[in-house]
């Protein structure tokens, strides 16, 4: 505890003037804090959990953004209900694939990013420089990505400059890629994608755009089997943000369920889908 006249004040380094991102003050202060800053030893390697299948989908008012919950270990199933989609301030989402705990650790970085500069500066960042943020963010993680350690989000939001839903991707060393109409990412996002082009059209509604979404996860999950499908016994559902001019909102559990139940029961008989 400290004693004596600077007793109960704030160190010096909180009072001086610098730049509006707080990833930037922790980094000059106290770096060993950031995710990116805690290496592995030497020639050691380390076995986590991965998150694994985001689907993105643009819809006529904004943009869905639906993430499975299951993480895996290798060949076993680490967790089942794992979130996987966070509001990452009111207009924009993250959803998270890879190193689960890291991956984690960076979107709670990136949140008080955003809030940091929106109280210091007195307004909103942009959804482009959002995206570039968490560009830089994951750039500053790629030593921990060459140990096997990555993190490759996928970021959505609501322009308001554009008055439109956009969304944004990224590889391991912080490329930062804008992407059009829908997007997956993740060891499912292959088959997800496959799904996506052929339900996704033009000026689809919010809900025609959850259903798809809902869709790409179920067909990844039927060929991928590192991401969890809809779990019908444990009543384990995706995580589904919608985001457009009202901000950020989770699709309820019983939406969900109404919609899971919906497209099982066209699947059945004919669970790959064709028409």
């Amino acid at each position: 505890m400290t004693t004596g006249p600077h007793a109960g004040k704030l160190p010096a380094a909180y009072l001086s003037p610098g730049s509006s991102s707080f990833t930037e003050f922790v980094g000059d202060h106290a770096p060993e804090l950031l995710p990116s800053r805690r290496a592995l030893p030497p020639g050691s390697t380390l076995e986590a959990p991965h998150g694994t299948t985001i689907v993105t989908v643009t819809s006529d008012g904004g943009v869905v953004m639906a993430g499975d919950r299951r993480a895996t270990m290798g060949n076993i199933i680490a967790n089942r209900d794992m979130e996987k989609v966070f509001a990452a301030d009111e207009y924009s989402a993250v959803g998270i694939a890879g190193t689960a705990g890291i991956a984690i650790e960076l979107v709670k970085l990136f949140q008080v990013e955003l809030e940091h500069y929106e109280k210091i500066e007195g307004t909103l960042l942009s959804l482009e420089g959002k995206a570039n943020r968490l560009a830089a963010m994951i750039r500053g993680n790629l030593g921990m990505a060459m140990q096997g350690l990555s993190v490759v989000p996928m970021f959505a939001g609501y322009d308001l400059e554009r008055n439109t839903g956009r969304i944004f991707s990224y590889d391991v060393t912080g490329g930062c890629y804008e992407e059009h109409d829908h997007h997956s990412v993740g060891s499912g996002s292959l088959f997800a994608r496959g799904s996506l082009k052929k339900l996704w059209r033009p000026g689809l509604s919010g809900d025609d755009a959850v259903r798809v979404a809902i869709e790409a996860l179920y067909d990844a999950a039927d060929d991928d089997s590192a991401t969890g499908g809809p779990d019908l016994g444990r009543r384990i559902w995706p995580t589904v943000a919608v985001i457009d001019a009202e901000g950020v909102r989770f699709v309820t559990e019983d939406a969900l369920t109404a919609v899971v139940e919906s497209v099982i029961a066209d699947r059945q008989g004919n669970p790959g889908g064709a028409r």
